[in-house]
């Protein structure tokens, strides 16, 4: 017997982990960053993942990934399931495979405090309504042609326009708006529950071992009451629920995990107190940083590389490989930098190259850059002079030899301060690495300011990480600038000073 557990346990430890992802910079109260300890996840879609976990035997691995990017990644294989609030419909069936509901609630209308009288679908007719791109409220509000529909990609930034009269109204799951809409002072809940939605795990289509095995453990988890206990905690145990897990006891659960989320984004008082939570920003501002200029320099070294390649190979290269050249620099540049990064690691996998979010990064942003860069470089060789090349064969040397010693440091010198300003473009455009499951300083942006609501004090800060990170370039730009031209002017054997 006691081998027997031994090798149980053994077995559960070698257990393939769960990988399960979920977009969760701005993603309350689904999976989010503790707003108390930011290297914490929490969240009720966290618990109920690791719950299924549990009673499967499994560790659990999270992956971060963009809301855009969830289904793409899992069809990718990058992870077994995501769990992020995703509606079972019909047009989602068709990508993946679901689990058994394991939430369903209702639209709700929020409006401004001083607001009457929209608080039915029908009042809406003719008003501006603000909801989430690609949902069932998108669609309820298609519907009705009068309505002038503000579809967002984040929920904070459909209630802050709320707030400040650029909507009418905004149109969300209960679930958001129970957090997003009903402790603002400024917003009010109308009306009741409109419509009805059922969330569901999502899975690959094919893997119906793990769907199998998810809707085993939630129906466990609804029998023995687990399920009940995680909503209950987070103030989610509606009678929705109460009908479809067919428990309708009394809930005598503290919302204590709703009551820890409130005190810990409650508006602090004081510049001291807000100075106190700007300073605990600063380890997620660096490593946000660190991301960033990592992954600008890696790409800029691409970019440099890859664009003199091409600017050589268009001014002295072949016909058919100038050809060649020109034609890579006209596509990438007419095509945009986020189909770029998107189709390299997401449509590559297809013909059999998986690229990691880093790499795939690195490579699209390298590439984007080499094709700007080549015709700087292009640029900076047209204006060396002929005679410089033909000096340099007369003096005996190979036509590379004249090229690398003579006409290339000059181009060089010429584009370096667009160079300067390339990278600096490029640091800010290592945004939309967010995309596929980078975090770096936008993203980190994303999360502060819609988990605290504070969007010009964060911004600020991030702003100043931007700044901070280029102007150490802009000076080692104008140095290597100098030196080139104090090379140029040093005088050679027997010349005068």
């Amino acid at each position: 017997m006691a081998i027997l557990l031994v090798t149980g346990l053994a077995g559960a430890a070698r257990a393939a982990p769960l990988r399960w992802a979920s977009d969760a910079e701005a993603n309350v109260p689904f999976v989010f960053h503790d707003p108390a300890d930011q290297s914490r996840l929490i969240g009720y879609e966290y618990d109920i993942a690791q719950a299924i976990a549990r009673r499967l035997g499994r560790p659990t691995q999270f992956v971060q990934n963009d809301w855009d990017g969830l289904i793409p990644g899992l069809q990718r294989g990058l992870y077994d399931m995501v769990i992020d609030g995703i509606e079972i419909t019909p047009e989602h069936e068709q990508g993946v495979a679901f689990s058994h509901p394991y939430y369903v609630t209702s639209e709700r209308i929020t409006v401004r405090r001083d607001q009457q009288g929209l608080d039915t679908l029908a009042a809406l007719h003719g008003h501006v309504v603000g909801t989430l791109k690609d949902t069932t409220a998108e669609r309820m509000l298609q519907a009705d042609p009068s309505i002038r529909i503000r579809s967002y990609e984040e929920e904070t930034n459909a209630y802050t326009d709320l707030k400040n009269g650029r909507l009418d109204a905004v149109l969300l799951d209960g679930t958001i708006s129970l957090y997003y809409g009903a402790p603002d002072p400024e917003l009010k809940l109308v009306g009741g529950p409109i419509g009805r939605i059922s969330y569901g795990i999502a899975v690959a289509t094919g893997n119906t071992a793990l769907r199998d095995q998810v809707n085993g453990a939630l129906d466990a988890m609804m029998r023995d009451g687990e399920l009940h206990r995680i909503l209950a905690r987070w103030k989610l145990w509606t009678p929705e629920m109460a009908e479809l897990t067919g428990d309708r006891g009394a809930s005598d659960i503290a919302p204590d995990a709703w009551r820890h989320y409130m005190e810990a984004t409650a508006p602090r008082a004081g510049w001291r107190a807000r100075l106190a939570r700007y300073v605990g920003f600063l380890p997620l501002l660096l490593h946000g940083a660190v991301l960033t200029l990592v992954v600008s320099a890696c790409a800029m070294v691409v970019a440099v590389a890859l664009g003199l390649a091409l600017a050589l190979a268009r001014r002295y290269g072949p016909r058919w490989l100038a050809m060649l050249a020109t034609l890579y620099v006209e596509i990438v540049r007419g095509t945009p930098l986020l189909i770029q990064i998107l189709f390299i690691f997401y449509a590559l996998p297809g013909v059999g190259l998986r690229l990691s979010p880093f790499v795939a990064g690195v490579l699209a942003l390298g590439m984007n850059y080499a094709a700007y860069e080549a015709e700087n470089y292009r640029a900076g060789l047209q204006s060396v002079a002929r005679g410089q090349i033909e000096a340099a064969l007369a003096l005996n040397m190979t036509h590379m030899q004249a090229l690398r010693f003579v006409v290339v440091p000059q181009a060089v010198r010429m584009v370096i301060p667009i160079m300067t300003n390339d990278f600096i473009s490029l640091l800010k455009d290592s945004s939309l690495v967010s995309v596929i499951t980078l975090t770096e300083l936008s993203q980190t942006y994303v999360r502060l300011s819609s988990t605290y609501y504070d969007y010009f004090g964060t911004g600020l800060l991030i702003g100043a990480a931007y700044l901070l990170l280029g102007l150490p370039f802009v000076r080692l730009a104008r140095m290597a600038e100098a030196r080139f031209v104090t090379g140029q002017r040093r005088p050679g054997h027997g010349g005068h000073p």
